[in-house]
């Protein structure tokens, strides 16, 4: 699956399972954005995917990794934060 489509994915489950409608993000953006970023037709900014994820009560590392989480069906959530951590130690990022 393409990232984009995965992305689309993960935003239109969480904003479902917060019982939001495309209306209700109407402060951050149009429902005609909102309906092809669902769609994976483009992909948001960073910018975009932090005010989505405060609309929908989430992190915004929530959205990404639900998009990860979907678009690499094998990977484990558990296996993909296992490397994450990995990758932040070997940075000096992780305390």
């Amino acid at each position: 699956m393409e990232p984009r489509q995965a992305f689309g994915q993960a935003l239109k489950r969480l904003r479902s399972s917060k019982h939001l409608t495309q209306e209700d993000f109407s402060q951050v953006s149009s429902r005609t954005y909102l309906s092809i970023l669902e769609r994976g037709l483009k992909s948001p900014t960073l910018e975009k995917i932090e005010h989505l994820a405060s609309v929908i009560g989430v992190h915004p590392m929530t959205l990404l990794v639900s998009s990860y989480l979907l678009r690499d069906e094998a990977s484990s959530q558990e296996d993909l934060f296992a490397l994450i951590e990995s990758e932040l130690a070997l940075a000096g990022i992780t305390d």
